[in-house]
């Protein structure tokens, strides 16, 4: 291992860290700030290993994530995601290259179209979409990150249709 790719992978597993924290969260607010560190380290994670359609797919994350934070205009969200497949189209260098793309475009979709359990299931796509990515483009942070989120992100979904669900009281016999 090299020392670019010692350091792209050091990235990756602070990205790990910062997803799984992100993912865990109830509140939607607090899962978009995180979500946002995330993408940014993501960003120079996918710089360093060379893979130049997933940096500017986490780019792209990165910018949708913090709008979205202020705002939930649908044109917006139409922008970001055009102009990621678009330039994601046009950047791919493989048939590959399609799971950030499509990844980050659903990604989009759940941020500003969604919330909260809708939110969450649509992303459990999206992180199917980046898993591939990463052991295509060998991010062992990024394999841990996703299958790891496929996991909290359910765990969280659970949490929150149980939470919706009418406590039932037992009366004592």
């Amino acid at each position: 291992m090299n020392n670019i790719e010692f350091w792209a992978q050091l990235v990756g597993f602070g990205s790990f860290i910062l997803g799984l924290l992100a993912f865990y969260q109830k509140n939607d607010r607090n899962l978009k700030k995180i979500m946002l560190l995330f993408n940014l380290n993501h960003m120079l994670h996918f710089v360093l290993l060379g893979s130049s359609v997933s940096a500017l797919c986490a780019a792209i994350a990165a910018l949708r994530t913090g709008t979205s934070i202020y705002t939930a205009s649908k044109a917006i969200a139409s922008f970001y995601m055009v102009i990621g497949i678009a330039i994601g189209i046009y950047l791919a260098e493989s048939w590959w290259a399609i799971f950030p793309i499509m990844g980050s475009a659903v990604g989009t979709f759940a941020i500003f179209f969604l919330t909260g359990i809708k939110m969450r299931c649509f992303f459990l796509f999206g992180a199917g979409c980046w898993l591939i990515n990463n052991v295509v483009v060998g991010s062992y942070g990024g394999v841990l990150l996703e299958a790891s989120l496929i996991f909290i992100n359910s765990i969280t979904i659970f949490r929150l249709a149980t939470a919706k669900l009418p406590q039932l009281t037992r009366e004592p016999t």
